[in-house]
């Protein structure tokens, strides 16, 4: 096994943004140092962390010096070129491992991965025609939603067909995009499971939190979710399952669909995740400690957690409630730094404690 990252380590982190900035902090709280890498100028994370590097990503000389100058490289989203990964690879290790990435850049390859795991997920097929999208909804039906493969987040790169008559326009908002047809799922919520890997393949996870989404953007997260003891298991064993498939260094976020039927596979993210956020306040090591803890080597903390928790996201002109969330018992505000609020723009979180577990 390879040694821990020594105290006063460098971790390079591709990406500036609020999950960048709360990874610094975590590792600063460790004796660790940070070095984001992140194309856009003036980052939530370069306000907290050791150094910035402010360059695209297809700039080698950029790159090359930014692995140069760290001992480990981790990153806080998923849509990294694939040449800029292919040339710090070869310079420091990256974790989570790029299979990882790969999988989850491309919904058609997640799903592949997921169903050959034998784990559940919505029906789905490949479409990159018209005629594709029509044999599509002949076999998986109507409602369905279409998304683009790659590159689509907080409801970005979606359309819904709720009848055929939507298919040429639902296709046409693709851009040419290559894209998946997704069957609808009869659930009664969606969960979330935030679980880490150590480099021993030791694996720790939390407890699942039960999500709330407006207009396709993450709301709120509340544990305990609404499960019974063989659901809460079956999750976190979905988890641990995928993590190990994947020889997974890191954090990892899964997100399930609850069905009569069982637990659906929505989608994974091979990073901390929005719906993590609750551990800040509800865990003693939260999810941001426990993903530098994998990619440096330290043992896994304790996922217990010793509070009820319920996170939500301020979006927007919602940071004109400041004043009044500060007033507010047991409630803790995280704000991200971001200099202007915009429309569908995270801003910053609360989590409210709502009862203490004795």
């Amino acid at each position: 096994m390879t040694d821990p990252l020594k105290s006063g380590a460098t971790i390079g982190i591709l990406g500036g943004g609020q999950l960048g900035r709360m990874l610094s902090v975590a590792a600063a709280r460790l004796g660790y140092k940070t070095h984001i890498f992140e194309p856009g100028a003036a980052p939530p994370a370069a306000e907290v962390a050791h150094r910035l590097t402010t360059a695209a990503y297809d700039d080698v000389a950029a790159l090359t010096a930014f692995a140069d100058s760290v001992d480990v490289i981790t990153y806080e989203f998923e849509n990294i070129p694939t040449e800029a990964l292919d040339l710090l690879e070869a310079l420091r290790p990256i974790r989570p491992g790029r299979r990882a990435l790969a999988i989850s850049q491309d919904r058609i390859a997640e799903k592949d991965f997921l169903t050959g795991l034998g784990l559940s997920v919505a029906p789905y097929a490949r479409v990159t025609t018209r005629a594709d999208l029509d044999v599509a909804l002949a076999n998986i039906g109507t409602p369905a939603i279409l998304k683009t493969t790659r590159l689509g987040y907080d409801g970005k790169g979606q359309a819904r067909i709720m009848e055929a008559g939507d298919a040429a326009e639902a296709l046409e908002a693709m851009n040419g995009a290559e894209a998946v047809l997704e069957g609808f799922i009869d659930f009664s919520h969606e969960v979330s499971v935030i679980a880490a890997r150590g480099l021993d393949g030791s694996v720790a996870a939390y407890d699942p939190g039960e999500n709330v989404h407006h207009a396709g953007i993450l709301h709120s997260t509340t544990v305990p979710a609404k499960l019974s003891p063989n659901q809460r298991s079956d999750a976190v064993l979905i988890a641990a399952r995928i993590l190990n498939a994947l020889d997974y260094v890191g954090v990892l976020g899964v997100e399930l669909f609850v069905t009569p039927k069982g637990l659906i596979v929505n989608e994974i993210a091979p990073r901390v995740h929005n719906s993590g956020h609750w551990t800040q306040n509800g865990c003693a090591v939260d999810q941001f400690e426990q993903h530098i803890r994998a990619v440096a080597g330290l043992p896994l903390g304790d996922g217990s957690r010793f509070a009820d928790v319920t996170m939500e996201n301020l979006i927007g002109d919602d940071i004109a409630r400041i004043p009044a969330l500060l007033a507010e018992r047991n409630t803790a505000l995280h704000m991200y730094g971001k200099p202007e609020a915009r429309r569908g723009r995270k801003m910053g979180h609360v989590n409210r404690i709502t009862r203490g577990i004795a």
